[in-house]
């Protein structure tokens, strides 16, 4: 009871207003980043580009361009804000949830959002490019693996990965990111558009944490580091297959959307 006035005084004041505009100014930087790695992984299936298609290769696309460094050092505040109002979730509660297991959640997506506004802080500073996904990938599974009992807490991890994949594509199915939207404050129109971003760029998110999750999961199995990819090699995999690049064009496309979708949350999201 205490806790649930403490957070509706918290969203209610001005250090609420802050905190909304913080978590907005996140979901921008995320659109951004998500359009931009869906554009590159379209340019790979296309054989239309070598570039990098993860966040990495999204940043050198963006220093590449006219005023690329403002886009940049705004991406380190827009990151900095969502860590800031994951951060406060996990204190008060979100909206509609304040349980523990949501809590918890948040916590470790503040953790995420900081390490990103980290990183984009030092590309963004000329301090390095940092590593790519798929070296940081496998450096982060041999340096596990090379622990005692290193090889099933990489196993864990694949199997975190492989589960969050499944999850957020069965709530996309069932349109439960709805919940969390003013959907009272759309059009018709909107409301069909943001929902097919939704469904759309929730299962291709879905599908590249899951076959992430699968390649770390065989890393564990037979031992071998060199066999986890990150997320540009993640997404080459899908034009490896039977279906050739056009399940890359699928999956990069539903990346694009979901940076759409992005776009849509920070507009109507419930903060």
């Amino acid at each position: 009871m205490v806790s649930a006035v403490r957070s509706s005084t918290v969203r209610s004041g001005t250090g609420g207003r802050v905190l909304r505009a913080a978590g907005r100014a996140g979901f921008v930087a995320r659109g951004v980043v998500y359009v931009l790695v869906g554009v590159l992984a379209m340019g790979i299936a296309l054989d239309r580009g070598g570039e990098e298609a993860d966040r990495q290769g999204a940043l050198h696309r963006i220093a590449a361009q006219p005023f690329g460094a403002v886009v940049l050092w705004a991406l380190v505040v827009g990151f900095a804000g969502m860590a800031l109002w994951r951060a406060s979730t996990a204190v008060f509660g979100e909206t509609g949830r304040t349980g523990t297991a949501s809590r918890v959640l948040c916590a470790g997506r503040a953790v995420f959002y900081a390490s990103v506004c980290s990183g984009t802080l030092r590309f963004a500073a000329g301090a390095g490019e940092g590593s790519s996904s798929d070296a940081a990938s496998r450096d982060w599974t041999a340096a596990v693996m090379g622990r005692p009992g290193g090889r099933y807490v990489v196993a864990a991890a694949g199997a975190v990965l492989l589960g969050a994949g499944l999850a957020v594509a069965v709530r996309a199915v069932q349109r439960r990111f709805l919940r969390k939207l003013e959907t009272g404050a759309m059009r018709r129109r909107v409301r069909t558009a943001v929902t097919v971003t939704g469904v759309a760029g929730n299962l291709a998110r879905g599908a590249v944490f899951g076959a992430a999750g699968v390649f770390v999961l065989v890393a564990a199995a037979r031992f071998d580091p060199g066999r986890a990819r990150g997320m540009d090699d993640t997404l080459r995999s899908f034009a490896s297959g039977a279906a050739g690049p056009w399940l890359l064009v699928a999956v990069a496309a539903g990346l694009v959307l979901f940076g759409v979708f992005s776009f849509a949350s920070a507009r109507w999201r419930r903060l």
